[in-house]
């Protein structure tokens, strides 16, 4: 019984080796392409014209502006710059260790 089970299981892990139908050629290290025939240049052509006319029949968009909804159409539009300009930066100062000091009981 567990050499079936066994058998089994080996012949379901190497199904999929055989998947690939053998016409599905992989090319292996160092081996030479075989040149196209003329059907298949010509397919490539015709395949490729019909890419760019499809591009061509996709409409420009013009630009998006995703947060155009959110904002009031009447608020007016300050640069960033600006906005930083307009608050003046406090001056840093240091304070003294008793601010920086801990409190209560040194046990955890």
């Amino acid at each position: 019984m567990r050499i079936l089970r066994a058998a089994a299981i080996i012949a379901l892990l190497a199904g999929p080796a055989y998947a690939q139908s053998p016409d599905q050629h992989v090319p292996r290290y160092g081996e030479t392409s075989t040149p196209k025939s003329l059907e298949q240049i010509e397919a490539e052509k015709r395949t490729e014209k019909a890419y760019e006319h499809s591009l061509g029949n996709i409409p420009d968009k013009g630009p998006v502006d995703p947060w155009g909804n959110a904002r009031s159409a009447d608020a007016p539009k300050q640069p960033a710059t600006a906005a930083a300009k307009a608050a003046p930066a406090k001056p840093r100062t240091k304070t003294g260790s008793a601010a920086n000091a801990k409190t209560g009981s040194a046990a955890n």
